[in-house]
């Protein structure tokens, strides 16, 4: 349905027109804020999956501890995954309040002065990716949790008989073995990160200057403000192919570096 739609003009009053490939050629010929859009989501993409990686991975690595109370820790962890991402995105605008924000406030503590995070386009997005790698952490963490509690204990064993040390341990043992896990969350932490869409609304509205316009955004823009039916599904399929070429290539690239059992 939405493939068709991708070839008409439709603003949902008037009888749909037949419009061929234009949808498609205005995207990348006539549309000049279509390429700062595509920019804007893979710097989202860029900043998001690794700092969201590392900080999931270092979080289960701690939560995978046998210490007391590690139970509640690893709720906690968790909660802002389940919680409503509307509420989380009005906390956070308050968090980055220039004036009575607390985490400028944090940072006036040690005399630096903090930005406008959501009103400067130098740091919107960058205030966006700090929300989400917030809100995301403990979903990974958990996958991870359960990638490093799969693996065999014997092995830890044998490797310590050979007197292997913690990080030995842990670069040739835990990493070779976790990285069918970490293949998993990085391909969905990109296939998600591309569908990013609450956040740069609620927070931004795309602003600041189009600074945290995505293409999701970008695309409900041209569907359901604009009423351009058809240009926005062409936006969605060109959105669905650049995720096509994106996880084809990391499926072939895993060949080299994912060790299976």
């Amino acid at each position: 349905m939405s493939f068709a739609l991708g070839f008409l003009e439709w603003d949902l009053l008037s009888p749909p027109k037949f419009a061929g490939l234009d949808n498609y050629s205005r995207l990348f010929t006539q549309d000049t804020l279509f390429p700062k859009v595509l920019w804007n989501t893979v710097y989202y993409t860029l900043g998001s999956v690794p700092l969201g990686f590392m900080c999931s991975l270092g979080l289960a690595l701690a939560m995978n501890q046998k210490l007391r109370g590690i139970v509640f820790f690893r709720t906690a962890f968790f909660v802002p995954v389940v919680s409503s991402g509307v509420a989380i995105a009005m906390l956070w605008i308050w968090l980055y309040h220039p004036y009575f924000g607390l985490l400028n406030g944090f940072l006036s503590l040690f005399s630096i002065r903090g930005p406008n995070w959501l009103t400067d386009p130098r740091w919107a997005m960058p205030a966006i990716i700090i929300m989400s790698v917030w809100k995301n952490v403990g979903y990974n963490m958990v996958i991870f949790l359960a990638g490093l509690q799969g693996i065999p204990q014997h092995l830890y064993e044998a490797a310590e008989i050979d007197g292997a040390g913690i990080g030995a341990r842990f670069r040739y043992v835990t990493i070779p073995m976790l990285t069918p896990t970490m293949f998993f969350v990085i391909v969905m932490s990109v296939i998600g990160s591309f569908q990013v869409f609450e956040a740069s609304l609620i927070m931004t509205n795309g602003g600041p200057a189009d600074a945290t316009r995505t293409l999701v955004l970008y695309i409900y823009n041209n569907a359901f403000q604009y009423f351009k039916m058809g240009y926005g599904a062409a936006m969605a399929w060109v959105m669905f192919a650049i995720l096509f070429v994106a996880t084809a290539v990391q499926m072939r690239l895993q060949r080299e570096w994912v060790e299976y059992e």
